[in-house]
């Protein structure tokens, strides 16, 4: 699907004219393939409306969006000291087998972990944010659940929920939107397993279908006991993830194994390529 045909889709998922879309991203390259999206949403009439942590790597003001920011409890620099020290930590380790990358895995789910608690904390705190966002009457929210923010900000203002996302930490988009996959066929991310699997590795497969469960609990203990408590109800983040409307997952075909996809979930793989020029007439014309 190109950059028109997407644009439309969402147009029209959120209605047939213009309307308010609230956006909360995720940082790092997981904004930069929603970045020209959200642009263009804007650039056709829609008021889009982006929330983001004053302190961050790559967020920032785009172009035909409103901006809003809230404060977050670290600086720059302690943003930028906590991330190298992470990424040399997970670049560091050892996942030459099956228990190393486990334990890699362990580790980058704690960093995750962290991060995550710390943003939602303070956008849900901040009672001046939140009132404004309820008294803007969005239409719908397109966010990347990577970050989990969206999701719980998207079930407090009741909105159609629009997932944008290239696999999540522990596999919860596959259990939120119900896709199959069973792991005697389906190799589970971080596995760098096939489709075509001994034993051995079908076994390991198997045991980390298992685990998974177990890894999104931990992952998101903390802004469960966040969502319960702002939703007012026992809720989970994968509970949440379940009522989406639209999951648009950056990836394509070509690089995924076979496996079979709900009816509300499309690969977009190539999003944010650049247009290709034409091929100059000495090249079509060359005999």
């Amino acid at each position: 699907m190109n950059n028109s045909g997407l644009v439309l889709s969402l147009c029209l998922v959120v209605s047939c004219r213009a309307g308010k879309l609230l956006v909360i991203p995720a940082d790092g390259s997981h904004w930069t393939g929603m970045k020209p999206l959200v642009e263009e949403l804007g650039r056709r009439g829609n008021q889009v409306v982006v929330v983001i942590p004053e302190v961050s790597g790559s967020l920032g003001p785009s172009e035909h969006t409103i901006t809003l920011t809230y404060p977050v409890p670290y600086t720059r620099t302690q943003l930028q000291t906590i991330q190298r020290a992470n990424l040399d930590t997970i670049m560091a380790s050892d996942t030459s087998n099956d228990i190393s990358r486990m334990w890699s895995y362990y580790q980058t789910l704690t960093v995750l972990r962290n991060y995550t608690r710390n943003n939602c904390d303070s956008l849900l705190s901040n009672q001046d944010m939140m009132q404004t966002l309820r008294e803007q009457a969005f239409d719908a929210i397109l966010t990347d659940p990577f970050e989990p923010l969206g999701v719980i900000v998207g079930a407090l203002l009741s909105l159609p929920a629009i997932y944008i996302q290239n696999g999540l930490p522990c596999g919860t988009d596959l259990e939120a939107s119900q896709c199959p996959s069973p792991p005697s066929y389906t190799p589970g991310r971080f596995t760098h397993f096939t489709d075509h699997m001994t034993l051995r590795q079908r076994s390991v497969n198997f045991l980390w279908a298992l685990l998974r469960p177990l890894a999104c609990r931990y992952l998101y203990s903390d802004v469960n006991v966040i969502a319960s408590e702002i939703l007012g109800r026992e809720t989970t983040i994968p509970e949440l993830m379940k009522k989406a409307s639209l999951w648009l997952e950056r990836n394509d075909f070509t690089f995924e194994f076979p496996r079979p996809l709900m009816p509300n979930l499309v690969m977009i793989g190539g999003m944010n390529f650049e247009e290709p020029n034409e091929l100059p007439e000495v090249f079509l014309f060359r005999e």
